[in-house]
């Protein structure tokens, strides 16, 4: 009888630990700094927005954010590890429209799988991209762009940071939705190939915000139209896609992630941080300057990621496949 009532007692308390176990994670999590594996090299416009929204990330979380920058292959080298860490989320990652949505088309065997094997914490921010010419090319907006490029569609080409890169997946697209070809001239990296740009070497390019501000304002590149919906404030007198007949709205957005399996109270915490980071007035002020437009507080949650990785597997996918550039 004895031995049953401590069997009982014993059942309970377990019981007990299992249903305060998620209160527990919560209040526990983290007690010491957090890995961020950012794939790509360090110094790149990626690499910035992550840094800068990491910083202020720890702050609320009572604990350093760590940068470890692993870097190779569009990002499928770093996220690779990160999905073979614990799910305790004291390691995550920076990933965003490249390694999620133009690696599912652009690698035949994808070393993870984009949404099954991450757990979303929520945006970091987005920069618009932008359709970028050599300074002598004789077009102001897309729709002169488009005409000029039917005369010279044998001998046009265009740059980017290699193939898969948000420059080449700009592109892609825009070349789709205008109904046009060019030769796609790969660089490793995205200085090599804005260096050929401003020698005239390729005609044009897509960049985004980030990288291509002050090469416009030094007049060595023209920015031919803004890659989305809405006009932007540094560049006021540059007309949009959709002004030009083609409604794409191509952005350069990234999120940060966890491990599938993470513990709820703890992704909680992490996209609590996250928002607390983003409303930020310095912070704020910093990435408009160059371009970046960070998530309001409330939008900087795990379902505007799953969302905006679906529309990208949905509609951009199939564009990116029929050009068949596969890195594998």
């Amino acid at each position: 009888m004895i031995r049953s009532l401590r069997l009982a007692g014993s059942l309970a308390a377990l019981c007990a630990s299992l249903l305060a176990a998620p209160g527990a994670i919560a209040q526990a999590f983290p007690a010491r700094p957090v890995t961020l594996i950012v794939p790509f090299p360090a110094g790149g416009p990626s690499d910035a927005l992550a840094r800068a929204v990491a910083q202020k990330m720890a702050a609320p979380l009572g604990q350093p954010i760590v940068i470890e920058n692993l870097g190779g292959a569009n990002g499928v080298i770093g996220l690779a590890k990160a999905t073979k860490a614990a799910a305790d989320g004291y390691t995550i990652s920076f990933g965003g429209i490249g390694t999620h949505v133009a690696n599912v088309a652009l690698y035949k065997k994808l070393a993870y799988d984009p949404v099954a094997d991450f757990a979303p914490i929520g945006p970091a921010g987005a920069a618009p991209m932008l359709l970028l010419a050599r300074a002598d090319l004789p077009a102001g907006n897309l729709r002169e762009f488009g005409a000029w490029l039917a005369k010279h569609k044998d001998k046009a080409s265009y740059g980017s940071a290699g193939v898969g890169s948000i420059s080449h997946y700009g592109c892609v697209l825009l070349l789709s939705s205008i109904a046009r070809n060019a030769t796609h001239v790969p660089y490793k990296g995205v200085a090599p190939a804005v260096n050929d740009l401003m020698g005239g070497q390729t005609d044009f390019m897509c960049d985004q915000t980030t990288t291509a501000l002050p090469q416009i304002a030094g007049g060595r590149i023209k920015a031919i139209a803004v890659l989305s919906g809405a006009r932007l404030a540094q560049l006021p007198r540059v007309g949009t896609a959709t002004e030009g007949g083609h409604p794409l709205d191509v952005r350069s957005w990234n999120a940060f992630f966890a491990p599938r399996g993470t513990p709820q109270p703890v992704l909680a915490k992490l996209t609590g941080a996250l928002q607390q980071a983003v409303a930020d007035p310095a912070l704020r002020k910093q990435m408009e300057g160059l371009g970046v437009d960070l998530p309001a507080p409330a939008d900087a949650t795990p379902a505007a990621v799953t969302a905006l990785i679906a529309r990208g597997i949905r509609d951009d996918v199939p564009a990116l496949k029929a050009k068949g550039e596969y890195l594998d």
